[in-house]
């Protein structure tokens, strides 16, 4: 048996690999079922590329640092198929999740094939060693396996569950982890022994030049994780403080009014703002940004991208309001923002409205009554 040890440094590179790796990748597929389709399968494929390249990269950024008593390649072709198998089955996953109804089962199953395609690819890269011989134990294996799937599912069900910013870097944290940890303690239940007058053939790579595709591949993971990092939390609304001048050029001038006088934002129009409670004070809120509107005994909660807000508002004061700007009504309880809904599922004589950015809500009902005027709005 051979003695083997890793550089620290290349074994926290690996791990930072994993992380860019798993937050472009998820980053890029937020919002995405909102998408057209063929701006849907070219992200899948991107983000595909992002993480599988991404588990292939951190598995052989850790065994650039592998310390072995004796020379050692890899067979050209083994590697090659590694790393397609890593984008392929990544690939499989974002596609069940964008183009199935995502449920409990599919997001398991994605996690699932997930966490089977990092252990195919960390076992089939390990068997592209040429002159020397890896001996893998049962205990490692099958605690691998539990590693790998276990942490890979929490990964999806975390990062699709609801669609915010905390769940994609929690997801990222698990994804990350899973590929890491999958590495490690694949490992550690992996013993090498040389092969006695073994001579390399076929196509090798060495680990000068395998050193070379790494650092390709990570230059592209880096690149793409900080283009989806400044992209990532959208900018603020412009500052109410801004210059006299500036407020000047963009401000709409303000229209006196008489108590028998009602502004024109007060007749239902598009542009009226809803008010909410927040902290002792009214405030406002523009109604494109407003997802949903939902009764609560005499008054209403609106929902945003990331809050729930409190509505004095009854959802009769609501709705004659709001519909025929940016709402229509859905439900008896609810008014709807046609532009926030991500996707939509026929149920019978009824149907669901579904919110994938939408920060605690996740789905809306449709009542028979409102189903063709939903319909029609969404353009189905």
């Amino acid at each position: 048996m051979l003695v083997f040890s890793h550089n620290p440094w290349l074994v926290l590179a690996s791990l930072c690999v994993a992380l860019m790796a798993g937050f472009t990748g998820l980053s890029l597929t937020k919002g995405l079922s909102a998408q057209p389709l063929g701006q849907r399968k070219s992200t899948i494929a991107l983000s595909s590329i992002a993480m599988g390249g991404g588990i292939w990269s951190m598995h052989f950024v850790a065994m650039l640092g592998l310390q072995l008593p004796i020379q050692f390649y890899y067979n050209f072709l083994i590697t090659l198929m590694s790393v397609l198998v890593a984008i392929l089955v990544v690939g499989c996953a974002l596609l069940i999740l964008h183009f199935r109804q995502r449920t409990p089962s599919s997001l398991t199953a994605a996690g699932l094939i997930v966490g089977f395609g990092i252990l195919a690819m960390h076992y089939i890269g390990m068997s592209g060693l040429e002159l020397c011989r890896t001996v893998y134990s049962n205990t490692g294996i099958l605690i691998t396996i539990l590693t790998s799937c276990g942490l890979s599912v929490g990964a999806f069900r975390v990062a699709y569950g609801q669609r915010a910013h905390r769940n994609i870097i929690l997801g990222t944290l698990c994804f990350a982890m899973s590929v890491f940890m999958v590495h490690f303690i694949a490992m550690a239940g992996t013993s090498f022994i040389a092969i006695d007058g073994a001579q390399a053939s076929g196509q090798l790579i060495n680990n000068e030049t395998l050193a070379i595709g790494v650092v390709l591949a990570s230059f592209a993971l880096c690149a793409g994780f900080l283009l989806t990092g400044v992209t990532f939390i959208p900018p603020e609304a412009p500052a109410l403080d801004q210059p006299a001048e500036t407020q000047s050029q963009t401000a709409d001038p303000v229209v006196p009014t008489s108590p028998k006088q009602k502004h024109p934002s007060q007749t239902g129009s598009s542009q009226q703002q809803i008010p909410y409670e927040q902290d002792g004070r009214t405030l406002f809120i523009d109604p494109a940004s407003v997802a949903a509107v939902r009764a609560e005994g005499h008054y209403t909660f609106i929902y945003t991208g990331s809050e729930k807000l409190f509505c004095t508002w009854s959802i009769s004061e609501a709705t004659k309001r709001l519909i025929g700007g940016h709402f229509i009504k859905c439900h008896r309880s609810f008014l709807i923002n046609p532009m926030h809904v991500t996707s939509f599922k026929r149920l019978k004589d009824n149907g669901v409205c579904y919110f994938e950015d939408t920060a605690l809500l996740d789905s809306v009902p449709v009542s028979r009554s409102c189903l063709t005027a939903v319909r029609e709005a969404l353009g189905i």
